[in-house]
Order: C-alpha cells, then structure tokens, then sequence
C-alpha cells in the first residue's frame, strides 16, 4: 500500500481528549483511507486501470497545508471525499450561526458529523483565528513558496524476454517531479518520466525523458478562480461530460458514489493519457462561476488508409512498433461550463466540442458496433444540486453527437447516524463522449442502466453497518456477452472499532452477470456467480501496526466447473523514535484460476498506489523502508518479491519472464525546502 497513504493522506485515529485546538503535527493511521483507495484501485473486468496519483497528491497538500475550518469554503470541503453535501452544509451553518470554532472539540456539536467522519477530517484541518485576505505579490511568492522534488527509480531483478531483441531501451524505470505552491495560490511543475524498456536520449527519445508535462496554476486571486497553463483535468456536474480523476465507485464508503464537481484542476501524474493539454481560466463574480478551456495535445495511434483506426492509450514506447504509434494523431478540445450557487442550490451547463486532424474509424466488432467514430464531436449536459432539510439531490442530463445519459442521485439523513441513497443511472447505447466518467458497473458512461440503492448506519460508537444493492443492464451487447444482459451487485460490510488503536470489519459481495460460455462463439450465454468474502483486523499499539487480511473468492456458472480462491495476508510496520519507518509484509495464495484472483494491496511510494492481482499458487513477499534524513530528505526503499509454485514461467510474449521468481527494488528520494 502506498506510503504517502499512510503519511500523508489518512484520518487520525486519536481519542478526542488528545485533540488541540492548533495546527501542529498529527499522528495517522493507515486504516479507512487504504480501504477505500484499495477498492477503487482494483481494476474492472474490462481492464481499466485508475491511476490515483493526481488523487493522492492533492491529498498531500491538503495535510501538509491544513484548512482552517473557521474560514473554509463550500469549494475546500467538497475536496474531502468522506464528506457529504449535508455534512457539508451543516459544517457551515454552524460556522454561521455560532461564530468561528475555538477548538477542534467543536466538530463533535455539529449535526451528522459522526465520530469516524470527524476522524477521517482531523488530518486535513486546523482551527486558527481568520485572518484578513492579503494581496498576493511576487516578493511574497518567491520568500515563502514551497519547493519539492521527487526522483524514483525502479529496477527489475529479472529480465523479460523483449529485452532480447525487441525492448529499445534499458530495464530501468524512471521519473522526476518537481512542484512549487505558495498556499493555495499558486502552483507549478514539471514532470518527466522515461517507462521500462524505453530508450533515454536516443532515437525516438532524443529529448531525453519519454514524457514531459509542465503545468502553471494561480487560484483564487480576486475574481480568478482558477487560471492554468500546461496539462490539466476536468471535472464538471456528474461526469457525464468531463470526468477525470474524480473519487467515486461502489465501495463499502457511500461517500465514494458521490461524484465531486472540481472543475479546472493541475494533471501532476505521470499519466500519460488522460489528460489535456492547453490552457483553462475560471472567473467567478458573487453567486456566478465562469470556466473555459482549450487544449491541444498529441496522441499515439496507428494510422491505416488515411483514417485513424486505433488510440494506444498506454504511453509505452519500448519497441520499434510502440515508437512507430507515438504522436501520429493530433486533438483539439474547446468548451467551458457556467454555473450559479444558490443558498441550497446549484445549476450547471457544461458543453465541449472535439475532433481529430483526421477521421477516427475504429474496427467495431459487435459489441463495439455502436462506439464513437468519426471526426468531430460535442456533447452538452446539464446538472443540478439541490439541499432541503435532509434530502439532498444532484444530477446531470447531457447529450452527444449521438444518444444521450442521465444520472440522478438522492441522499437522505433520516437520523443522524442513518444515511441512504438511491443512485440511478441511464446511458443508452450510443452515447459517444469520450472525456465522461461516472458511477456505474463499467467504465465507460455508455450502453448501462441501473438503479443502486446503499444505506449506512451507525448503531453505537463502535459499530458502523453498510449494505447496498445494485441492480444494472446493459441494453446492447459486451465485451463477452453476445446479447442484452442485466445483473445484480450486492455488498455488506460491517466494522467494529472497540479502542481507538484497534478495528476489524467482515466484508461480503455477491455479483451476478451474464457472459459467453467459451467456445460457442456466443452462442451459449450463462449467468455467472462470483461471492467474495474479506476479514480484515487492524491493531495499531504506539508506533507499531498490524494488519491481518484473510480473503475468499468463490466463482461458477450454470454446467460449468467452479473455482475458488484464497489468500492470507500480513503486513507489520513500525516507527521508530529515530527517522526511520519500516514495513514488511506476506502474502499467500491459492486460486484455481483467472477468474478467482485475489488482490492484496501493500505500501508503496510516495504519491503510488499498488494492488497486485494473483492467481495461481504462491507467495508474495515485501519490505519498505523510509528514512527522514532531516525535514528536507527523505529516502525511501522498497523491495518486493513474488514466488509461483504453480509454474515455470511468468507472463508470455515480450513479458515472458524465464523462471517462477520475480523480484523488484524500487528507490526514491524527496527533496522538501
């Protein structure tokens, strides 16, 4: 699991009578903030991959440059995910009402701010007088800017079979990353990055690094809202339109299906695909906020008779044939989004427009039949939020060159520990927008309809319940499944947490959905089973912590022959009173196949998350060690090792790995001053 998780982007699991009304260093635990990012960073059935790191950066700068919640804005609250449009508002209104807060205490007078929730806040607030705005001068930027770069190098301890003939460049992974703020007023930095097997400072990268991205940002100063230069996201209503990076997904957390409208925002990841590349502003004068933005950036593909026939979304160029698809497409994007916030209320309209220098005519299968084509697209969308009492609803109609979607959500508090929401869901089938992203069962905001309803109650101090229920269909055909399907997700979690250095919680899912029985070539279609079952317990005395994870995985179809599998995780980490911080942690598992994998998340880097599937047979094997030299150095190394008892090789093709071992060192050092 990543380290900057458990540093610099958790709640702290304090008792309330250790709270002071300051902003001085808190202690953090690994806990809440890993379960959620562990669910959202698994990968669907489809493929698709999260990169977390724009996430978890932003979360390192709201730790390291706490909110002082007596004067935070609607805008600074909606950056917490935990926190919901009711507990936001209520946050502010006894701000209002009651005058500035004296001392974090308070936080507990505040209506449906339940003790986990206050806990998941206190890393990221502090309670300080509110001072008088000054303006922002360059003499003041340059004396008190913050600066800090981050290295990483990482170094397989094996060798894949591309690197006979077909890999460029050496083993060696690489990425530098340099970042400068004054507040929350300024930002800028650079990105460079060079992948595994891909040349540096030759041939196709005679440039040096593989990637660059740079990016400049000034925020709120007068009526400038947001302005940047360089590489940015965008994220507007319910993503029906422009979704990227936002947190969302069905987890065991309802805060996770609320999608957060933040609009312009810096791309600071090493992501080499979702992202655009140009310039954005956002004005806002009283209730009104005005955002526009244009981009223009190069994309990797393959070109056939004129017409561009694919989009390589990986940004690796390691033999002749991935260097031959770099840059040979170009896209520009224009649009922007005009909003009014009432005192329970908000109204968006978000519109782009996009097209290629050429015309973009995919091979569609059947399943695909109805994916986006051709040169120039648009889309429209409209959304809404509205709050009263204890209901608040938000959603977002929007429309395309072709089709349509719709999502609408309500949550309602009937008691203070009582929360439910219902999510609905409608994307017909040809609804092309290429930048969307919402809540759903696949990825993309095409070709599904759903209803979702979760409820989350917290009966007493120590237990907290979660149950939802997802019902969804897909109109049209899948990838695997040769006709119109439907299927059910269900998820319950219970969590206990009788000390405050002790939790544990039982997690169990159920998924039905329909797919191809191989070999029919979709002529024979049955529904499949999947149950997955987790124990997990936490124990976190002084400066140690252990954690202990048990899974099961249970999967079958109608006539076909079932599979199961498991996997025992440990994982123990301690700080010493010196600088030096270690983490160890094993793994086990057992599956019978592809289809009953496990996942085991474990600490990383700063800034990356990882959560490794298996199957098969094995053992995983990891060690982290940091060290903070002083409050400008930190080094960080990490070794990891998995071992395969069922085979003799790893991977295939240019992957291929020659033995059952594959061992990795990953290193990196951070720069603060």
């Amino acid at each position: 699991m990543n380290e900057s998780i458990s540093i610099l982007s958790i709640f702290l699991l304090v008792n309330m009578t250790l709270i002071t009304s300051t902003c001085h260093a808190q202690n953090r635990s690994d806990y809440p903030w890993e379960e959620m990012m562990e669910n959202l960073s698994i990968s669907d059935e489809e493929g698709d991959t999260r990169n977390w790191e724009n996430e978890l950066e932003e979360l390192t700068d709201l730790v390291n440059n706490p909110v002082n919640i007596n004067s935070a804005t609607k805008e600074q609250l909606q950056r917490f995910p935990f926190l919901n449009d009711v507990q936001i508002e209520n946050l502010l209104a006894y701000i209002y009402i009651h005058g500035s807060m004296q001392t974090v205490y308070e936080l507990q007078l505040v209506e449906e701010l339940d003790r986990q929730t206050i806990q998941y806040l206190l890393p990221f607030v502090c309670v300080e007088p509110v001072d008088k705005k000054e303006s922002v001068t360059l003499k003041q930027i340059l004396k008190y800017g913050k600066h800090e770069a981050v290295t990483r190098m990482d170094v397989p301890l094996y060798k894949r079979k591309g690197y006979e003939k077909n890999y460029l460049g050496p083993a060696v992974y690489n990425s530098v990353k340099y970042g400068f703020h004054y507040q929350e007023k300024v930002y800028a930095g650079i990105v460079a990055e060079k992948d595994s097997g891909e040349p540096f400072g030759a041939l196709h990268n005679k440039q040096g690094y593989d990637y660059y991205s740079f990016y400049l940002l000034l925020h709120d100063i007068g009526i400038l809202k947001t302005g940047i230069v360089g590489n940015y996201r965008l994220n507007f209503g319910q993503g029906l339109v422009l979704g990227q990076g936002s947190m969302f997904g069905k987890t065991a957390y309802s805060s996770s299906f609320t999608f957060r409208s933040t609009g312009i925002r810096r791309h600071t990841s090493t992501d080499e695909y979702n992202y655009f590349r140009g310039s954005g502003i956002a004005l806002k004068w009283k209730q009104w906020t005005l955002s526009v933005f244009y981009s223009h950036r190069s994309l990797d593909g393959v070109i056939k008779g004129g017409e561009i026939t694919s989009i390589y979304k990986t940004g690796l160029h390691r033999s002749e044939k991935e260097a031959d698809k770099m840059n040979q497409l170009t896209m520009q994007m224009s649009g922007g989004n005009i909003s009014y916030t009432g005192n329970s209320y908000q109204l968006g309209i978000t519109g782009v427009y996009y097209c290629f220098n050429r015309s973009y005519e995919p091979e569609l299968k059947d399943y695909s039949k109805y994916n986006l084509h051709g040169r120039s697209f648009y889309n429209l969308g409209m959304d809404y939020k509205y709050r009263f009492h204890r209901f608040s609803i938000q959603g977002e109609a929007a429309l395309g060159i072709s089709g349509m979607a719709f999502m609408n959500q309500v949550l309602y508090s009937p008691l203070q520990d009582i929360r439910l929401m219902l999510v609905h869901r409608y994307y017909s089938h040809d609804y092309w927008a290429m930048f969307a992203r919402s809540f759903g069962e696949s990825s993309s905001v095409q070709n599904e309809n759903g209803w979702c309803l979760s409820g989350e109650i917290t009966p007493s101090r120590y237990w907290k319940l979660f149950a939802s229920i997802d019902l969804f269909s897909f109109p049209w055909w899948k990838y695997r499944i040769s006709k119109p399907s439907q299927g059910v997700d269900g998820m319950f979690q219970s969590l206990y947490s009788p000390k405050r250095n002790l939790s544990m919680y039982v997690n169990y899912r159920y998924k039905r959905k329909e797919r191809d029985v191989a070999g029919t070539d979709g002529k024979v279609i049955l529904p499949t089973y999947q149950h997955s079952l987790r124990y997990r317990l936490t124990y976190s005395p002084d400066h140690l912590q252990l954690r202990t994870t048990v899974d099961y995985n249970h999967f079958h179809s109608q006539g076909q022959e079932r599979s199961q599998g498991y996997q025992f995780t440990q994982s123990c980490s301690y700080a010493f009173s010196f600088p030096i911080k270690i983490s160890v942690q094993g793994t086990y598992f057992h599956t019978d196949d592809y289809d009953s994998r496990i996942y085991a998340s474990e600490k990383g880097l700063l800034y990356t998350f990882y959560t490794p599937s298996f199957y098969g047979q094995g053992f995983r094997f990891s060690a982290c060690v940091r060290y903070d030299v002083n409050k400008v150095f930190m080094f960080l190394v990490k070794f990891g090792q998995t071992i395969y008892e069922d085979r003799e090789n790893i991977g295939s093709g240019n992957d291929l790995i020659q033995g059952n071992k594959k061992a990795d060192l990953q290193i990196q050092l951070r720069i603060k001053i």
